[in-house]
């Protein structure tokens, strides 16, 4: 097994765009086709590619589907996609047409119990998505702030059966201030499973910091504007991963 990097692509009005800590009103938009977006990430080496679908986690609902799809139907990469999945049909939906994960977020919140009867079905399809503002879960495209404690919702899909969980920090998110390596290494640690950290990478030194943790089950690093803004490239994350943990 190896540290893997996730080229974030974030969707919104069919375009890649990218969203300060969140704010729907703090946009840059970086392509005009996810699509291409995720074919570059692909040619330069990327095995997993991570898509949001912004306009659906503000939705509710499946907006930017056909992108993600086509993505997953073309390219020599894995798919994983979140944002507006609230129905069993969603998840199928993307399942049936090649999508290798598929990200429950905000329902695992609002509706644990449905979130666990996926898990239980779908397995390691399914990765869970725990956004924290102070340690506190964010849900509906962070637009909402529940009173649920992040590593105790992770503990509650651990013991359903979740192997996979994304967790974001939203303080860092698009701020390139560097990941919350503590809180990361903590949900791991507490729920015994894979983690994937999300928010803040700013240079290639914090990947090397976050694959330290990989045998405490920091699997991964979900990377956006680190390369978009030219930091660094996907192939030379790759690079800096290289090699078993």
């Amino acid at each position: 097994m190896s540290f893997t990097i996730y080229p974030a692509i974030d969707m919104r009005g069919g375009k890649c765009v990218r969203l300060l800590q969140g704010d729907y009103n703090q946009e840059t938009v970086y392509g005009d086709s996810p699509y291409d977006m995720a074919k570059k990430f692909a040619d330069e080496g990327a095995s997993w590619i991570h898509m949001v679908d912004l306009d659906g986690a503000k939705d509710g609902k499946r907006v930017n589907d056909d992108s993600v799809i086509k993505a997953a139907q073309n390219l020599n990469a894995k798919i994983q996609i979140g944002g507006g999945i609230r129905t069993e049909t969603d998840i199928a939906h993307y399942l049936e047409n090649g999508v290798a994960r598929v990200i429950i977020g905000s329902i695992a919140v609002s509706k644990p119990d449905f979130a666990i009867e996926m898990i239980r079905k779908y397995g390691s399809q399914i990765a869970v998505g725990l956004d924290a503002k102070n340690g506190f879960v964010a849900t509906h495209g962070w637009l909402n702030t529940s009173q649920v404690k992040a590593v105790e919702l992770g503990k509650r899909f651990a013991d359903a059966g979740a192997e996979t969980f994304i967790f974001t920090d939203i303080a860092t998110d698009g701020m390139l201030s560097g990941p919350n390596i503590e809180a990361v290494r903590l949900l791991a640690k507490e729920t015994g499973q894979s983690v994937i950290a999300s928010g803040g990478v700013s240079g290639l030194t914090d990947l090397a910091s976050l694959k330290e943790f990989y045998g405490d089950g920091v699997t991964g690093a979900i990377v956006g504007k680190a390369i978009y803004e030219g930091r660094f490239t996907v192939k030379e994350a790759l690079e800096e991963v290289k090699g078993s943990c």
